[in-house]
């Protein structure tokens, strides 16, 4: 999970810099929209309501606007009906990648998706073709944390897995209907998060090194910025040194 986690932590990073400049509010307010839509208007519940409204107030969202996006997405208030898809392929090194994205537009955005990944050396591929070798997981990211700490509130509180990195980070893994519990309990126990999202972990990873890595980076930069786009998930291992020199 080197790969993943160390992307998903440069990401988080750049995200909260381009929250600053009001770029990612597009993305959490369809992101409410959708999530009403499916479970409704209250947060509690609506899990995946929850975890949007979460992350929208992380961005420090006004709660005007996560009211309106609720609004708009039961109907309450009118606005566009944004349609959920899944696109999976491949990038340099036949990395394997899924990237969900919220559109109004399917056409349009089956063939932006299909410009970038080729612009990078990748390619589209059919529904199927990579999901498999994903598994949705509840996941937080933690720095500075003492290790003793998280493993006795993981554990508790019914985590599946307390991993601890070289550079002293941890990650906590749970079954995704476990996730909300898991993540309140560090909350209640005082213990910051630096990210906690369910998400799709890969089963293995493909090591990349030099131009397919720096492709890699740059087909993973363009998905994420890319308005329709909601999370991108690739199973790429490139080394930390050339994942922050890149990530600059």
């Amino acid at each position: 999970m080197s790969g993943h986690s160390k992307w998903a932590n440069i990401k988080h990073k750049k995200q909260k810099v381009d929250a600053q400049r009001g770029k990612i509010f597009g993305k959490l307010i369809r992101a409410i929209m959708v999530a009403a839509r499916e479970g409704g208007g209250d947060p509690e519940a609506n899990p995946r309501l929850r975890a949007a409204v979460d992350k929208a107030r992380e961005y420090n969202m006004p709660m005007d606007n996560i009211k309106r996006a609720i609004q708009k997405g039961t109907g309450e208030l009118s606005g566009v009906a944004y349609e959920e898809i899944v696109y999976e392929g491949y990038g340099p090194g036949g990395v394997a990648v899924m990237v969900e994205v919220l559109t109004d537009n399917r056409k349009r955005t089956a063939a932006e998706m299909r410009h970038i990944f080729s612009r990078h050396g990748g390619s589209l591929g059919e529904n199927g073709c990579v999901a498999w070798m994903f598994t949705r997981k509840g996941y937080i990211y933690l720095e500075g944390a003492d290790e003793e700490a998280v493993m006795e509130v993981a554990i508790d509180a019914g985590a599946e897995d307390v991993k601890t990195n070289e550079d002293g980070s941890i990650e906590v893994t749970t079954d995704p209907k476990d996730f909300q519990s898991v993540k309140q309990a560090f909350e209640d126990a005082g213990i910051s998060m630096v990210e906690a999202k369910v998400t799709m972990i890969p089963q293995s990873t493909v090591k990349l090194e030099g131009k397919d890595a720096e492709h890699m980076m740059k087909l993973m930069e363009e998905l994420e910025e890319h308005d329709d786009v909601q999370e991108v998930y690739a199973n790429f291992d490139i080394p930390d040194e050339i994942m922050e020199k890149m990530a600059v």
